[in-house]
Parts: C-alpha cells; structure tokens; sequence
C-alpha cells in the first residue's frame, strides 16, 4: 500500500513544489519510492499551469533539487480522498483546506512545520514578495520539516510491509 503525501500552498509556484522537490529526493535516497507518492497544490487558481517560480527553481537547483516536472495546479476534491497526508504551509492555507474538506478526511490537514524538528516555526514564510535570500529560507525549512514526514512515512512502509 503507498503512502501519498500532498504539499499545499497559496499558488502551487513557490512553497508547495519546492517541498515536493525536497521531499522526492528524500524517499528516492531512502529507497521509498515505490511505497511513496508525493504531489503538490495550490488552494487558489492564480497559477494553474505554471512552472514554480523562477526563484524557487533557482534556490532548488543550487541545492540540488529539480522543480521542472512541477507544474501549478488547484486541489481537487478528489485530493482529499486521494492524499494521506496533505500538508499546508501555513495558517491561511490550511484554512482554506479545512473550510474546502470533507469531514471524514478532516484528519489528514495539516501543518508542514510540525514535523519539523530543528526549527520551531510554525508555518513556512511565503518568499513571493520578498528576495532570493527568502528562497533560501524556505528551503532550509523544508529541509528539516520533510526529514520529519520521511520518518513517518518510513515506519508506514515498514508496517505495511510487516502486514
């Protein structure tokens, strides 16, 4: 059974994809990508279709992450049954996921940054307005916060296996 883990932000062009950049290397170096699915999106339209920001793929590329498959796209409906987890960035965010989900999958929502254990912020700061040095930022906290959800969805895969 593979674990899905979907990363939601405002517009699916910065946050959200760079996370899932982040985190498809994680399960690839960890050996899980057969047991794990991962995906990201945007609570509003503004973007549908677009590449991540331009600074974003800058910021990932010097790190080593690849955002090119990336391409900006709405949650569906579909998602919430689809995703085991779906993961916000920040307050606003998963505001809107809560308002927009099903009951039965209310379980599912939430923050990124509680898995993360070096930083102790709550959200991920949205670097759109900002510099390239807020890309930065962001990654280290996606760095850290998906090294979190890579534990949990490694002791998933390890129980389904068990199973």
């Amino acid at each position: 059974m593979m674990t899905k883990v979907l990363f939601v932000c405002m517009g699916n062009i910065c946050r959200s994809p760079s996370a899932e950049g982040v985190f498809r290397r994680l399960i690839d170096e960890a050996g899980l990508s057969g047991a794990v699915g991962v995906d990201s999106a945007g609570t509003h339209s503004f973007h549908i279709g677009e590449a991540p920001d331009a600074r974003a793929q800058a910021a990932a590329r010097k790190r080593g992450y690849e955002l090119a498959h990336c391409v900006a796209r709405q949650i569906t409906a579909d998602d919430f049954r689809e995703f085991d987890l779906i993961l916000a960035m920040d307050w606003e965010n998963l505001s809107a996921l809560q308002q927009q989900c099903p009951k039965i999958y209310q379980h599912k929502l939430m923050l990124l940054m509680r898995f993360a254990n070096e930083f102790e912020e709550a959200t991920v700061p949205d670097p759109y307005y900002g510099g390239p040095e807020g890309f930065g930022k962001v990654l280290d906290y996606l760095e850290d916060a998906c090294q979190g959800v890579l534990e949990l969805v490694r002791k998933r895969a390890t129980q389904y296996q068990a199973a």
